[in-house]
């Protein structure tokens, strides 16, 4: 084969032209730090670190999910703080009012102060985050949720309880509606109720009461009838004696797995009614309250019956202090959950960083090496160049 002097010219600014850029992108490295900016530098390393990063953006993403979430459960945990305060000084009030040594004066007090307890309540039930969203709305986070009414409040919101992932395959409720926390509130016990009659004459207050047999209480709805001052009858829904026996004040009543205390003497004719318990709001409960503790002081119900109002003022709260408790309980489960999917996503966003570090960043000291190399290489070519593109056999002729 011929090798013509032009095709080794063309050879050489080839070679020249291929070191040249080796050398632009070598510098092009240093300038950036990375190992390569065009996957078609390094395809098997671009295609590695395209993956690394989709799963770096959603381990972010995620991480980012659980903040808002930790943020929004935070206030909600403040706000459940708050309300147990509040209720823990309604509950002070009332035994209060019920001590038996306050005028009806008192009472009115006692009365004006449940009332701003209950606009705190109002208040905290309508609680805001940072962008302006009712937490106790549901999905409804726009609308104010509650406003108070003549029976307690009424319920803007829905029951929606909104979710955010917070891992792969992971995700946790921000919230919990206004229905839930407020509304759904077991009264009485927690199993059954006891109120007396409207009509009852005596003086009979009720007491203590619980479930001692479940496997014997059915649920069923009782009426506990006097039928002496010292003589009483349990009847079913049907009216059929399901118990009966002597009473003796401070002694508890027994039947069908179930047992009252009652004290005072009652009337004949007197009845007391036992049924099971049904979902109250706070509000309603606070306002029960309220509206005994006024009926009094204006003169429109007696002793008795107010004892009997704030004994099963005080079952009420007790249960909402529970229930607020239990959805405190689910809120720093929640939280936990957060710190250990945060914890995990840190732990997974360093691995992928360090891995995506691993294929591109430039290794300075490598690239400073090569880049002097190709330097020298090219100038040495471009040298070779100069003194081989004169040279020709016509010259020695």
């Amino acid at each position: 084969m011929r090798v013509t002097e032009n095709s080794a010219q063309l050879q050489f600014l080839n070679n020249i032209d291929s070191l040249q850029s080796n050398l632009t992108q070598t510098q092009n490295s240093l300038s950036s730090g990375l190992a390569f900016s065009m996957p078609a530098d390094n395809p098997i390393g671009a295609g590695l670190v395209n993956g690394y990063n989709q799963l770096l953006s959603q381990s972010q993403q995620y991480s980012s999910n659980g903040n808002a979430a930790q943020t929004n459960l935070n206030i909600e945990g403040n706000a459940l703080s708050q309300l147990q305060n509040q209720l823990n000084s309604l509950r002070s009030l009332a035994l209060e009012a019920n001590s038996g040594t306050v005028s009806a004066q008192d009472l009115q007090s006692i009365a004006s102060q449940a009332s701003q307890i209950q606009q705190s309540l109002l208040g905290i039930a309508n609680t805001q985050n940072g962008n302006g969203e009712y937490i106790f709305a549901g999905y409804a986070s726009q609308t104010q949720p509650f406003t108070l009414n003549a029976t307690g409040a009424s319920y803007a919101g829905d029951q929606g309880q909104r979710q955010l992932a917070i891992g792969a395959g992971q995700s946790v409720a921000t919230g919990d509606s206004g229905d839930a926390v407020f509304n759904q509130i077991p009264n009485g016990n927690g199993s059954f109720t006891v109120t007396a009659n409207a009509a009852n004459t005596g003086t009979g207050l009720i007491g203590a009461s619980s479930v001692t047999n479940p496997t014997a209480y059915t649920g069923g709805t009782y009426t506990i009838k006097f039928t002496a001052a010292n003589a009483y009858q349990v009847l079913d829904a049907t009216n059929a004696v399901v118990s009966s026996g002597t009473y003796t004040a401070g002694q508890s009543i027994s039947f069908s797995g179930v047992q009252v205390t009652l004290s005072g003497q009652p009337a004949t004719g007197d009845s007391f009614a036992v049924a099971p318990s049904t979902k109250q709001s706070v509000f309603t409960t606070v306002q029960n309250l309220v509206d005994a503790l006024k009926g009094v002081a204006g003169g429109t119900v007696n002793s008795t019956a107010l004892g009997n109002a704030i004994a099963g003022s005080l079952n009420n709260i007790d249960q909402a202090l529970s229930h607020f408790s239990a959805v405190q309980a689910t809120v720093g489960g929640r939280l936990n959950t957060i710190t250990t999917a945060q914890s995990i996503a840190s732990t997974q966003q360093t691995q992928l960083q360090q891995s995506i570090s691993g294929l591109q960043s430039l290794n300075y000291p490598q690239a400073v090496t090569t880049l002097t190399n190709e330097q020298t290489t090219l100038s040495a070519s471009m040298q070779a160049f100069t003194l081989t593109s004169g040279l020709s056999l016509f010259k020695y002729l």
